[in-house]
């Protein structure tokens, strides 16, 4: 994969994208999404820890995927919260893909998401691009649509000892997702809560693996 310099691409006030990584026909896309509150209509500060606890799984992504032509962005958001029905993150990942659609075409896509970026990951994988979405120690209430989800690989990574996100309603949504239709596994992690930064080596290496499995091998323009 070769390198471009990073890019902002702004979709109006609905969102941006900042590509890390990219080839010059990307065949396949990673996107990733980093965690945040659950209230907060003020934007993410420029030092941003959520945004940075995402880098290594970038790091780890781009490595597994290095000899595919596959593009490598980040999701940044407008507003530091969900914000209850506003669904802003949510929002904003949808946004996400349709620039991803306007730069590289309608390629097959998976999202990685921490905590809100989990949920907003998994709320955003209804568009046709998404092949699959890596959730992590998400952000699952009670009664989160899964519908949508049919046809998709969810694999969920939680702890089980988390405080800030439950896993026993990460592996329930994991259960209706099925029910759905869905691929949906949940994965037990035994170290990282909610941070995972205990045993992150196994959080990245883990990650990257499951993205490169869930990405096809597919040619330019597929």
């Amino acid at each position: 994969m070769t390198p471009e310099a990073t890019s902002a691409v702004r979709h109006g006030d609905a969102g941006c994208l900042v590509v890390r990584s990219a080839p010059a026909v990307p065949v396949a896309a990673v996107l990733l999404l980093h965690g945040g509150r659950s209230e907060g209509l003020g934007p993410p500060p420029p030092v941003n820890l959520p945004a940075l606890r995402m880098r290594p799984f970038a790091t780890a992504v781009a490595r597994a995927l290095a000899d595919r032509e596959v593009l490598v962005a980040e999701v940044r958001y407008r507003h530091r919260g969900w914000n209850g029905a506003r669904r802003d993150a949510a929002l904003d990942a949808a946004a996400a893909l349709v620039r991803l659609r306007e730069r590289a075409g309608r390629i097959p896509v998976v999202l990685v998401g921490h905590s809100m970026g989990g949920r907003a990951a998994l709320s955003a994988a209804g568009d046709p691009m998404v092949r699959g979405v890596v959730a992590l120690a998400p952000w699952c209430p009670p009664g989160e649509p899964v519908g949508h989800l049919a046809g998709r690989a969810i694999r969920v990574l939680h702890d089980e000892a988390d405080r800030i996100t439950s896993a026993r309603e990460s592996w329930d949504f994991v259960r209706r997702a099925r029910e759905a239709g869905a691929e949906a596994v949940g994965i037990r992690m035994a170290t990282g809560g909610h941070s995972m930064l205990r045993g992150a080596t196994r959080w990245h290496r883990l990650t990257a693996e499951i993205t490169s499995a869930l990405l096809p091998l597919a040619e330019p323009g597929g």
